[in-house]
């Protein structure tokens, strides 16, 4: 391989890198403004929930809860319970 050959291989595979990280770049910032309108949706969804009377703590709770495993979520139900005794928080 020459020396020119050379050159021109390692400009096409620089040329490559540059359009693969410009293409990965640009992705994560179509994917970034997308969460950002999805993040606009649910704050807007929270106060609607707010406006129509629903406590959003609770409601924020219920969405955190309803992705945990079943097990999961009882074991750290128990937990709470544990520590809410042990304060003398909850009524034995």
């Amino acid at each position: 391989m020459s020396a020119v050959e050379k050159d021109d291989s390692e400009a096409a595979q620089h040329r490559f890198g540059k359009d693969q990280l410009k293409a990965f770049v640009e992705r994560i910032e179509r994917l970034e403004e997308e969460k950002k309108t999805i993040s606009d949706d649910i704050r807007d969804v929270y106060a609607e929930s707010k406006a129509n009377g629903f406590d959003t703590k609770a409601l924020r709770q219920v969405v955190k809860m309803r992705k945990q495993d079943v097990n999961e979520r009882n074991e750290q139900q128990a937990i709470l319970e544990t520590y809410l005794h042990a304060l003398g928080m909850l009524a034995a």
